[in-house]
């Protein structure tokens, strides 16, 4: 449980930071969806209260140790493939994806997805953590296998974009774990040999789109490549200082879709400028360098493979998501971690990051 005395070892300064991004991505959500003859959506409250319910997720991470969560790591594992096998027969459909559960007697919705995340740098920081030495050929098929079940569950419901934010936990935990960098090309190779196959037979028609309208956008301006060319637009608008709070035209004259989820951020270019960009990005910088460092500090094996397998999926989405909103790689809907409208997304991160601060806090006990 909890001791008093580790209080004073939590990373107060990235908490900080993390708020500090949580804060900026409401008042962005605030911006994106003012409408001057209604006033604000409601979504920013929502916004807030998603990220309460991730803060005291995040304290529940906190409290115990987190050795205690990889001990259970196979059963929380085995719990959300269950889940994630029930989304796929009966979970809510939208727009030709069945990924969310509703909540009894509520109206809210869950998707579990987003908490796959963990449960797989859980279980594969486990099994890495107990395996002396480096990994064998067997080792790595055992571990890719863990990652791939609950990544095809994913791709199934479909929701690819999700479903590739396993792999890094899996290529990050195994490299730390002393996988060879030709093992590594080969897998890599591997993947990129598949790929033609996936193009084929796993891709839907809209997916192919959005991948070749992002080599070409102005092919299909006004079909699958109006996002692309709008995010583009969005971005560039904003100049060094932007064009100021609740003043952008992209994203206020919704121009740009999805304005408070898979393009925040260019929303936040559009507003705030150049200037805006590298307060958020300095942020996430400074979150994702503490994160390294917890990892190097901690005590044991298990807490630095299981910070590195959250900090890996965590920093993937980031950095997809920006290039994304500024155009330069194909429109996924992936949103950006701490600022994108989404409780599951927020609650999910919030958590992973209670682990994180957890490793770091519980270095010096024994």
């Amino acid at each position: 449980m909890f001791e008093r005395r580790l209080y004073y070892h939590i990373d107060w300064a990235m908490l900080g930071a993390i708020l500090a991004l949580c804060a900026l991505g409401v008042a962005t959500i605030y911006s994106a969806t003012f409408d001057p003859t209604r006033g604000a959506s409601h979504r920013y409250i929502t916004q807030v209260y998603a990220i309460a319910l991730g803060l005291v997720a995040m304290m529940f991470m906190l409290t115990l140790d987190y050795r205690t969560f990889t001990d259970k790591s196979h059963l929380i594992y085995i719990g959300m493939i269950l889940v994630l096998v029930y989304v796929l027969f009966s979970g809510k459909e939208m727009k030709g994806a069945r990924r969310w559960i509703m909540l009894k007697g509520s109206t809210l919705q869950l998707q579990p997805s987003e908490f796959a995340k963990i449960s797989v740098a859980l279980v594969l920081a486990k099994f890495f953590g107990e395996n002396r030495g480096e990994p064998q050929p067997p080792d790595l098929l055992i571990g890719g296998g863990l990652a791939l079940i609950p990544l095809a569950l994913i791709a199934k419901q479909p929701d690819l974009g999700t479903a590739v934010t396993l792999l890094p936990v899996f290529f990050a935990i195994a490299y730390l774990a002393g996988m060879r960098m030709r093992i590594l090309g080969v897998l890599l190779l591997a993947i990129l040999l598949a790929a033609p196959v996936a193009w084929k037979f796993a891709l839907k028609d809209y997916q192919k789109s959005r991948i070749s309208t992002f080599l070409d956008p102005s092919q299909d301006a006004k079909g699958a490549g109006y996002q692309q060319i709008q995010a583009r637009i969005t971005v560039g608008s904003g100049g060094l200082s932007g064009k100021g709070f609740k003043q952008g035209t992209q994203g206020q004259l919704r121009f740009l879709p999805e304005v408070d989820n898979d393009f925040i951020f260019s929303v936040l270019a559009e507003e705030h400028g150049f200037a805006g960009v590298l307060a958020a990005l300095g942020l996430y910088l400074f979150v994702i360098l503490r994160a390294l460092e917890a990892a190097r500090l901690a005590q044991d094996r298990l807490g630095s493979y299981l910070v590195l397998g959250v900090l890996a999926s965590f920093a993937f989405q980031v950095i997809y998501n920006i290039t994304m909103s500024a155009g330069l790689a194909p429109v996924k809907g992936l949103p950006l971690p701490l600022m994108s409208y989404g409780g599951s997304s927020m609650i999910a991160t919030l958590a992973g990051f209670g682990l994180i601060l957890n490793v770091r806090m519980r270095r010096f006990t024994n």
